[in-house]
């Protein structure tokens, strides 16, 4: 296993580009520190791609981004770039899966049939943005919200950060933004965004080894 980050950004929705624009933050920090990145944007983001990857170059961290299921996680157009049965693809990695529910079974059955730590989402992850803004994610200060907190998973983790400690890093910023928004209260253009916050923060989970570093 490799001081390498992959990572999918699939884009051809309106969540996917918001997600796969603001990973890019995730993979600025890691050439910044030195780590090698495997960066599968777009239309690289395919199941081929995605496991071959994941058998050759044996990346310690994987960041997937996109939809997903209880039972996978999806790639560009929609395609199964991980599902259940890959766990020797990610044996002994740490994966943070940015998808809808794939923490709640997927997540859980791959940690026990050996990946070291699965961080994600046990329900739906909720993303808000702003529509005038659609066409430049990074200046959307209602996605910030989610995505800043959300990306600290993965920036913790390139820090050096445990698995573990990196979640509660996580929900720490959620936190604040929800403070922060009850401080300001109904005046605030994203006031209606804290329902939304706390379920995620909820919702966010480390499955596995939370001492797990990579």
């Amino acid at each position: 296993m490799s001081k390498t980050l992959l990572i999918t950004r699939p884009e051809y929705d309106p969540a996917t580009r918001y997600l796969s624009r603001w990973s890019g933050k995730i993979k600025e920090k890691a050439e910044e520190k030195g780590i090698n990145v495997i960066d599968l944007s777009k239309n690289k983001a395919n199941r081929k791609r995605v496991i071959g990857t994941l058998e050759k170059k044996d990346p310690g961290l994987v960041v997937l981004n996109g939809h997903g299921s209880e039972s996978s996680v999806e790639g560009h157009n929609n395609e199964t770039i991980l599902k259940e049965g890959d766990e020797k693809a990610v044996e002994s990695k740490i994966i943070f899966a940015r998808s809808c529910k794939s923490a709640k079974s997927l997540g859980q059955g791959m940690v026990i049939r050996g990946v070291n730590a699965y961080l994600g989402y046990d329900d739906d992850f909720w993303l808000m943005y702003t529509e005038s803004k659609i066409s430049k994610p990074l200046e959307d200060k209602t996605a910030e919200l989610f995505l800043v907190p959300s990306n600290y998973i993965a920036i913790s983790l390139l820090k050096g950060h445990t698995a573990g400690n990196a979640d509660n890093r996580s929900k720490i910023l959620f936190r604040r933004n929800i403070e922060k928004l009850i401080i300001e209260g109904p005046s605030s253009d994203n006031y209606y965004t804290i329902r939304y916050l706390l379920w995620d923060m909820m919702h966010q989970v480390c499955l596995g080894n939370k001492n797990a570093i990579f």
